[in-house]
């Protein structure tokens, strides 16, 4: 087979001028209009088919390259938001290249192989974004794998992630003179109160590596008068979203009982968007990591757990999923800064990518063409099912 790495070479032209013209027009999720269609326009010059808006969104997108061969589906995940303010300090702009870059490349060579490539285009990860949406779809039915890679300080292949979900907490009691007729009031402040003591106890009985954090966004209007109206917002995040839907039913339970305790009502609802964790497979992981090490020379390192969340760990509950990292800055550079940003404009960075997209168009060759490796990595995942690991959107 022609090697990857020519394959790559001969479009780094235009995945270059993609990472730098999605950097100097960063726009923010939902927003992202250029990014998303200098992305369309580079896969269509390709020949693959683009569905946009997709899923309901605007700057979302589906592309796919068909083969007309019988064969399994590789999907690669292309985010392209930026951060308000800092622009592409996460550096979307040259994870949304290495994806489509990838997903062109194996588009030259699946024609021999068999099978289709699709490049989802999701948008809007760092606000709840659309790969939620197309988890809780039936789009993934005929995918057979996801692969992102996100650059970062280090080479990694995919940790675990932490899983997410939001929570607000709305209480609501009646007003009064907080000195002359206190006793007529139904103090939704207090309620607040009584629910955060509630939730510092729980945290004792939580298990390790969880987390409940929160604030009172609406404590009342003036010293003087007896608070009607509260309101709170929380995140809680567990390493096992079978844990974190426990953790949930606790909390609303704390809620609950704060409205008891005080007479008030409350209102609970969702008010962000919640990630699941990402579930990595051990069988796919290591695909990534030969091909890692095949093409990049630095130490490609084996986490098992990030303290993040992401929007990808949703897609991991459906079909096994790599979200592996690629070093693009000096170890200990944090994402979300300005440095950050910088570093995925220097030339180190794209050569990075370029090789990425190589290791990662070879893990879908490898998916593609070894029955053996494909029937490892979806025996592993269909086993994470059976323990209760993974847990699909749709049973």
């Amino acid at each position: 087979m022609e090697n990857i790495l020519n394959i790559v070479e001969e479009i780094s032209g235009e995945l270059d001028s993609l990472r730098k013209f999605i950097y100097d027009n960063p726009e923010i999720g939902f927003e992202e209009y250029k990014s998303s269609k200098a992305h369309i326009d580079l896969l269509k010059k390709h020949g693959f088919d683009v569905e946009c808006p997709y899923l309901g969104c605007e700057t979302s997108f589906k592309a796919v390259y068909d083969s007309k061969k019988p064969g399994r589906t590789i999907s690669y995940l292309s985010e392209y938001d930026a951060l308000p303010g800092i622009g592409h300090g996460c550096g979307h702009n040259i994870l949304g290249a290495t994806a489509t870059g990838a997903g062109i490349v194996l588009s030259k060579l699946i024609d021999e192989i068999g099978g289709r490539v699709i490049v989802f285009g999701t948008a809007a990860e760092e606000v709840g974004g659309t790969k939620i949406e197309l988890a809780r779809s039936d789009e993934l039915k005929d995918v057979d794998v996801a692969i992102e890679m996100h650059p970062g300080d280090i080479n990694s292949v995919t940790p675990n992630s932490l899983a997410l979900a939001t929570r607000r907490f709305e209480f609501f009691g009646k007003t009064a003179h907080a000195a002359d007729t206190p006793h007529e009031g139904i103090n939704a402040l207090d309620a607040q109160i009584v629910l955060f003591s509630a939730i510092n106890a729980l945290r004792q009985q939580t298990k390790d590596g969880s987390r409940i954090h929160g604030i009172i966004k609406d404590g009342g209007k003036a010293a003087n008068i007896i608070p009607d109206y509260t309101d709170s917002r929380f995140y809680a995040r567990s390493p096992e979203k079978k844990y974190l839907l426990e953790l949930l039913e606790k909390l609303e339970a704390c809620a609950k009982g704060a409205a008891l305790a005080t007479g008030c009502q409350v209102k609970i609802s969702e008010y962000e968007k919640g990630n699941d964790n990402t579930v990595r497979n051990l069988a796919f992981n290591e695909v990534l990591m030969e091909k890692m090490e095949k093409y990049l020379d630095e130490e490609v390192k084996d986490i098992e757990l990030n303290s993040g969340s992401t929007d990808a760990g949703d897609i991991s509950h459906e079909v096994p999923t790599l979200h592996g990292y690629f070093k693009i800055a000096e170890e200990g550079t944090p994402s979300h800064t300005v440095e950050f940003r910088d570093s995925t404009m220097t030339d180190y960075a794209f050569d990075q990518m370029k090789k990425t997209i190589a290791a990662i168009v070879e893990v879908g060759i490898e998916v593609l063409q070894n029955d053996e490796v494909y029937e490892k990595i979806i025996s592993e995942f269909k086993e994470s099912v059976k323990t209760g690991k993974i847990i699909p959107h749709k049973n």
